[in-house]
């Protein structure tokens, strides 16, 4: 009988060892945040992040491994991001009455995202590399890490930056839409979707089902607005 030891140098190599490890941590990330009845620092993502990198650090194993596993749930963005659609047919009626407040805030919350990442960035002396992968971390993480690239960025930096703020916009919108007095669900899904993409969407899925379809409407066409726009303001002003 193999030594337990050899035994995990001989699973650590499957790709399917990390795949099926993330699936599991999820599950188990997911059920912690139930048993926390959702609150928001209970969130299934960081819970999930703390876990593997945990894992990786204490087997030392490197990342590049762990992705040719994980691969496979990365592959998955695209289908999931397109499968807004569906909610999106669903609603139509509904989400038909507020396409003009929907539009004005899409422009203006693309534009203040980039813009505000722009100037503190020349601010704090960023350098144009670092600052070019600042710039779509508001965009869902495909979108984002293409942007970066195509512009010069680095897209690793990026799609940490996406997570991040992700996190920060799934943990603070409830208690801050309340203190902005916003009752409005369709707004409030609408907002953290914009500034938070897939993760904030899934937060507001667990607050209200309105809040979830506006924040994957947002999540899609912020997606369209933030590779449109951060090419052109980096031909403008970098």
């Amino acid at each position: 009988m193999k030594h337990p030891a050899e035994l995990w140098v001989y699973l650590s190599t499957s790709p399917l060892l990390w795949l099926t490890l993330t699936l599991f941590i999820w599950i188990a990330a997911t059920s912690i945040s139930v048993r926390c009845n959702r609150h928001p620092l209970a969130n299934p993502v960081l819970i999930s992040i703390v876990l593997l990198s945990c894992t990786l650090q204490v087997f030392d194993v490197p990342y590049e491994r762990f992705f040719e596993g994980a691969q496979f749930i990365h592959f998955l963005l695209g289908p999931a991001t397109v499968a807004i659609a569906v909610p999106l047919y669903r609603q139509w009626r509904q989400v038909k009455e507020a396409l003009l407040p929907m539009a004005a805030a899409l422009v203006i919350g693309s534009l203040s995202a980039a813009l505000s990442i722009m100037i503190l960035g020349k601010w704090a002396g960023l350098s144009q590399d670092v600052l070019l992968s600042f710039l779509p971390k508001s965009a869902t993480a495909g979108v984002a890490m293409a942007i970066s690239a195509s512009m010069g960025g680095n897209p690793s930096l990026t799609a940490v930056l996406v997570v991040l703020t992700g996190i920060v916009g799934a943990l603070v919108v409830t208690p801050f839409m309340n203190a902005m007095r916003i009752k409005d669900y369709a707004a409030r899904g609408f907002a953290v979707g914009l500034t938070s993409h897939g993760i904030g969407t899934a937060r507001a899925f667990d607050v209200d089902n309105t809040a979830g379809l506006f924040a994957g409407i947002a999540m899609a066409l912020n997606a369209i607005a933030t590779s449109l726009i951060i090419p052109l303001l980096v031909r403008l002003f970098l």
